[in-house]
């Protein structure tokens, strides 16, 4: 794996510090002053990596991907005899998932593809990838014989969006013995769409 240039780190700064700042002051008051500031930098540091705010939207749209990302990358990570996609369906219904992005942060972004068409598409492409990994897994779990299912992407398909449903409703909440409740039963829910051919133990 070859070392990040320059340029891959100070594009990575920036948009983590877009991040920080849209958390405190909401995404539509962050501004590339502010994140200047945030770094304590001179504002034309920030333009010399990215030319307007949509730019770094469009960043930040890929760090909440390679945050995603690390929830599949430690479900590879099992003991032996472990199953991949039960600990992989554990994380998704996980505080650790759920918390991995601010939801004010989430969701404000998420309501620009409704008047732009780039982002609507960096959004599309976000969780079309989600959905193919976890597809991919799906499809080795039933190569190995843990489920029972005919079509892969179909089922990866309905787990996400038993996933996005459970965590926008659940936005609702404090996190408290009901909200976890709730959230377990979604979690079963979706192990039933994969038809596992061994109980799990929870």
């Amino acid at each position: 794996m070859g070392r990040k240039s320059l340029k891959d780190i100070r594009q990575k700064e920036i948009i983590e510090a877009f991040y920080v700042v849209a958390q405190k002051e909401g995404l539509e008051n962050a501004s590339l002053a502010k994140v200047a500031k945030e770094m304590g930098v001179n504002t034309s540091l920030v333009l010399h990596y990215f030319n307007s705010k949509d730019d770094l939207i469009f960043g930040l749209i890929n760090y909440i991907l390679e945050r995603y990302h690390q929830i599949y990358l430690s479900a590879s990570c099992i003991e032996k005899g472990e199953s991949r996609i039960l600990r992989l369906v554990d994380n998704l219904f996980s505080r650790e998932w759920n918390e991995l992005i601010d939801d004010s942060v989430f969701y404000s972004s998420f309501a620009l593809i409704f008047r732009n068409k780039k982002i609507k598409t960096a959004y599309r492409e976000l969780h079309d990838n989600l959905r193919l990994l976890l597809s991919k897994v799906i499809e080795e779990a039933k190569i190995n014989g843990e489920v029972n299912i005919q079509d892969a992407k179909k089922t990866a398909d309905l787990i996400f969006i038993i996933v996005e449903g459970a965590y926008y409703y659940l936005s609702l909440y404090d996190i408290d013995e009901d909200y976890l409740v709730k959230l377990n039963h979604y979690k079963k829910t979706a192990l039933d769409l994969l038809k596992l051919t061994k109980t799990p133990v929870f």
